[in-house]
């Protein structure tokens, strides 16, 4: 399999658009819903207009995952970049329902991890899963993160606190 990881463009909208919608009711049972207002074409531009900005500032670095015919098959983000002391970000992914257990997550993984290293001169990588979420932990696993705990009562999600599995990765 190949893929390719490339930085979100405004040129993206529309592709990006789709894939969001029809993967809606799939990520938002894994992930906080970004609600109706999101799933409107005229605000999805605005937003991807300012994620541009905040890579351009170097806040963020959110990526398209594409497959060999160059389909967007799903994301991957680093986020919550913090400079100075930590130089670390957070690692965020997700794959469309229909490419999902391919192998995708885990080969778009190790190229977002490259670039945070050589591109973005990232030092540590952090990562949290659902406790259920066993695939997104092997791909974590396989990328060479480490298990560093569990926090209680983290995220709110689908109207309840639930906990968070942490992991992370030292890149150099």
């Amino acid at each position: 399999m190949s893929i390719i990881i490339k930085p979100i463009e405004e040129i993206d909208a529309e592709e990006l658009f789709e894939f969001e919608v029809e993967n809606r009711s799939f990520f938002e049972s894994i992930i906080p819903s970004r609600g109706d207002e999101y799933y409107k074409f005229d605000n999805f531009k605005s937003i991807l207009k300012e994620i541009v900005e905040e890579q351009e500032e170097g806040l963020i670095y959110m990526y398209l995952i594409k497959d060999a015919d160059n389909k967007i098959v799903g994301r991957v983000n680093l986020v919550s970049v913090i400079r100075g002391i930590f130089n670390k970000a957070e690692l965020g992914f997700r794959i469309g329902k229909k490419y999902n257990g391919k192998g995708y997550a885990t080969k778009a993984v190790k190229l977002i991890l490259d670039e945070a290293l050589n591109k973005h001169k990232l030092h540590r990588i952090e990562a949290g899963t659902a406790p259920e979420n066993i695939g997104s932990q092997i791909v974590l696993i396989k990328n060479g993160f480490e298990f560093v705990g569990r926090s209680k009562q983290y995220i709110y999600l689908n109207g309840k606190w639930q906990d968070s599995i942490n992991f992370e990765r030292i890149l150099d």
